[in-house]
């Protein structure tokens, strides 16, 4: 009984013993001129020490299950190297040999064992597979092979080969294309894809930057996100200080600036991260080497690209919305009242679309880690995503944008030379125009230097990574391209260059609220004082907006210019009237309330009739108009008295044309 015990132990040592020495086999089984890559189709000898003593010495690689060589292969078979030693079925060997070494024949065909020796190894070393936990593989199942019952290799294998020598030495340039090293090689589930190759990931640090260019363009890309932080942050506080000031057409300024506050964020955070969000930690023991985060798996990867891609394109979008509403002022001459009645067609535009082309890049699982700037976004390693969801909008963006950009400029130019002006609303307008040039050229040139950018690097993106592979595949164990010429890798300055034109696009938001008005603004904000000034209106508003432009703009060219003071509703005013009432409030009012209060009484001595002719109306409007200001009110008395000096004055002569202008005229000026 002791011995029926004994045998099972026994026979776990040597099975035990076994696997250990078809271990320390396999690895000097390889012969050390077989090991190299392998561009062309040749036939090589046989170095696998399992497959040695068969009627055929030549195998070619990459074999049937796809070893790019025969020190791969070795690797694949450890786990049957007990079965073959212990001799489970004299059909294993072979069967092994036929899809790991198989014989080699000319370029082109390809010898595949039968079912059935398949089926007699699989059935006779399946109780030593399960007692060793040894499962067979699935590339390996029977019904793969063809169904004939024919040892391996057949007569005809053979006698095709018969002079390996001759065979050996006819060469086949074949490009195998990129195969994924086992250092890069990931997990099934996670859907990573790299060149082409799924379960495969780009590797870290970057595969074209040395740890010198590395360092240097990441603290470059931090120095430029503050930067730009900092300018776009000082535009939205400003807003802050006075939603009021900023209103339609320029309104979308505000906002282009927050979306570029947030992509500078997102570049600064990236830069204090470094890699440990865009790439995925090394794992030595299972010789896994650090790879680039691919996916939605990686929560903060997801967070970072969400943020960025939905902002960075929110932005283009804004800057369109921009445009838009520059040309509704310009064209149709809309006031900023109704623009302002868009704003949330505005919104959910270009809030709206950004939304959705995020979303559709979490549901394609289109999140690639930048191991340059340490942020997620997409476009990295795939073209194609990068053609659709970046290229595409930003080409159609600049196109609707510097299209109506370009009518609202001519519609503007065409009012400044058709429409006669006057000097003030002249200067006002050509400096509105620079104002609107400059914007846009300070935004498009590094908009367009990105795309540039992207353009270039989509172009030569297949050669440097068919560089990268000719100059990694021996340290990776892989297949080396054949091409003779490979072009340089991609130069420092292009990332750099991308980089620094991706952040720069957010500073011009500054050189727009930066004026005399923001000075002071902040200026009462740190003395603990809020002075507003309710008269200043902002430059690009009033010159589209204002009565006075208007009214020129819709007038008859020949038909004189009515000049009104800002701040009032005044229309016209009666000489003999204003000074006999002025004179009676000398004491009383201020030499500045003494000019409002002639410039209100104007209004009520006039009425406009349908011809266009200004006649006189009642005094109602001296006697009851307080003075622009808080000046106090007359007593009852003198308020009568005034009104019977008036009544016993003679009537005023009213005159009509060019006499009436240059009082009012002179009385605008004189305010």
């Amino acid at each position: 009984m002791g011995h029926i015990v004994d045998f099972p132990l026994r026979r776990m040592w040597l099975f035990g013993a076994l696997l250990v020495l078809s271990q320390f086999t396999s690895s000097l089984g390889i012969l050390m001129d077989s090991v190299g890559s392998h561009s062309m189709f040749t036939c090589e000898s046989i170095g696998l020490r399992m497959c040695q003593d068969l009627p055929y010495n030549t195998t070619f690689m990459p074999n049937l299950l796809n070893h790019y060589d025969q020190q791969t292969a070795a690797l694949a078979m450890e786990p049957f190297h007990p079965m073959v030693n212990l001799q489970c079925s004299p059909d294993l060997r072979p069967f092994l040999c036929a899809l790991y070494a198989p014989v080699c024949m000319e370029y082109g065909r390809v010898s595949l064992p039968c079912r059935s020796l398949c089926t007699h190894a699989k059935r006779d070393c399946q109780k030593l597979m399960d007692m060793f936990g040894v499962t067979w593989p699935e590339e390996t199942e029977c019904s793969r092979f063809p169904d004939c019952d024919e040892s391996y290799p057949r007569d005809v294998d053979l006698l095709v080969n018969e002079d390996p020598t001759k065979q050996s030495s006819t060469s086949v340039q074949r490009d195998y294309g990129f195969w994924c090293p086992r250092e890069l090689k990931v997990e099934p589930e996670l859907g990573y894809m790299f060149l082409g190759v799924r379960d495969c990931s780009p590797p870290c640090p970057n595969m074209y930057l040395g740890r010198e260019d590395l360092t240097l363009a990441r603290y470059f890309i931090g120095v430029v996100s503050i930067v730009c932080l900092s300018a776009t942050l000082f535009t939205f506080l400003t807003f802050l200080l006075d939603v009021t000031r900023f209103r339609y057409p320029e309104r979308p300024i505000i906002f282009y600036a927050v979306c570029y506050m947030m992509v500078s964020l997102v570049f600064f955070l990236g830069f204090l991260l470094e890699d440990r969000v865009a790439c995925n930690a090394a794992n030595p023991s299972h010789y896994k080497t650090s790879t680039v985060t691919q996916g939605s798996h990686n929560k903060a990867c997801t967070l970072l690209f969400m943020v960025l891609y939905f902002f960075t394109m929110a932005g283009s979008v804004w800057w369109v919305v921009l445009t838009i509403t520059w040309f509704l002022a310009a064209v149709p001459k809309w006031g900023s009242e109704a623009i302002e009645k868009k704003a949330l067609l505005f919104h959910a535009s270009a809030w709206g679309i950004p939304g959705m082309l995020t979303i559709t890049l979490l549901a394609l699982n289109k999140i690639e880690g930048d191991n340059i700037s340490g942020v997620c976004f997409v476009g990295l390693y795939d073209v194609h995503t990068l053609r659709w969801f970046v290229l595409a909008p930003l080409c159609l963006d600049v196109l609707v944008g510097v299209s109506l950009l370009l009518a609202g400029i001519v519609a503007l130019n065409r009012v400044r030379m058709e429409i006669p002006l006057e000097k003030e609303n002249q200067d006002k307008l050509v400096k509105f125009m620079i104002r609107i040039g400059v914007f846009s050229v300070l935004y498009l040139v590094p908009l367009l230097t990105v795309v540039g950018c992207y353009l270039y690097e989509q172009t030569y993106r297949s050669a440097w990574e068919t560089r990268w592979v000719k100059e990694r595949c021996k340290n990776y164990h892989i297949p080396c391209p054949f091409q003779k010429e490979v072009t340089s890798g991609p130069p420092l300055v292009l990332f750099i260059m991308k980089y620094l034109m991706v952040l720069v696009v957010g500073i011009p938001s500054v050189f727009w609220v930066g004026s005399k008005k923001t000075c002071f603004e902040w200026a009462s904000f740190f003395h603990g004082r809020r002075q507003k000034d309710s008269g200043a209106v902002n430059e690009s508003r009033q010159v589209l907006q204002e009565p006075d432009f208007a009214q020129s703009l819709l007038r008859d060219p020949n038909t004189p210019i009515i000049r009104k003071s800002r701040g009032t509703s005044t229309q016209g005013t009666s000489t003999h009237a204003s000074s006999t009432h002025l004179a009676m409030l000398d004491d009383v009012r201020s030499k500045a309330s003494s000019v409002h209060s002639k410039m209100s009484s104007y209004h009520g001595s006039l009425h406009r009739s349908r011809d266009d002719r200004f006649t006189p109306s009642s005094h109602r409007g001296m006697e009851e108009r307080p003075a622009y200001g808080s000046m106090p009110r007359l007593n009852d008395q003198s308020r009568h008295g005034s009104t019977r000096d008036l009544s016993d004055a003679p009537a005023a002569n009213i005159t009509h044309g060019s006499s009436m202008n240059c009082v009012v005229e002179d009385d605008g000026t004189s305010a």
